[in-house]
């Protein structure tokens, strides 16, 4: 897979709020931040295929949708397409990097969950406050997500300052 070797982390955030502003659900709005902006050589369909990561996984409710789409994108740079058991060194490592997206989201949320349920309970599905927290979560965990894929692949991130 092709990707570009410079790019805006805060670019990646700001975009993924967009896309969910102009009609993407969360999962879908990360995961076309991602692959626009590091220019990937994959089908639009990774986007189709995370639409029913949204809102919780379906409107279960489980997980963030956003977090969704940071463990797909996560995935879809670090993952296997091999069966090669448990101990393969590619899973291994996008489940590391998958707990610490997971880990870093519950602390930084301020609501110290994953759950798509805890963290929209208090607000009305999809209106006013709720889509707003939901937009601000799908930039952050699309500016994290963006963060580990720039560090592990040792790519240029062009917000920061060159010393």
């Amino acid at each position: 897979m092709n990707v570009k070797q410079e790019v805006s982390v805060n670019k990646i955030a700001k975009d993924a709020e967009d896309n969910y502003r102009n009609g993407y659900f969360c999962c879908e709005a990360l995961m076309a931040s991602i692959r626009d902006n590091f220019e990937l050589d994959v089908p639009k369909e990774v986007i189709a295929m995370s639409s029913g990561m949204a809102i919780g996984v379906g409107k279960s409710g489980c997980i963030c949708g956003a977090l969704n789409g940071g463990v797909l994108s996560l995935g879809m740079f670090f993952g296997r397409t091999e069966q090669n058991g448990p101990k393969d060194p590619k899973v291994v490592k996008v489940m590391e990097l998958t707990n610490e997206l997971h880990d870093w989201f519950k602390k930084e949320n301020g609501k110290h969950s994953t759950c798509c349920r805890v963290l929209t309970r208090e607000f009305d599905m999809g209106a006013g406050e709720h889509k707003e927290q939901c937009i601000h979560f799908t930039g952050l965990c699309a500016r994290k997500t963006a963060e580990i894929i720039v560090r592990e692949l040792g790519l240029k991130n062009l917000d920061e300052e060159v010393a």
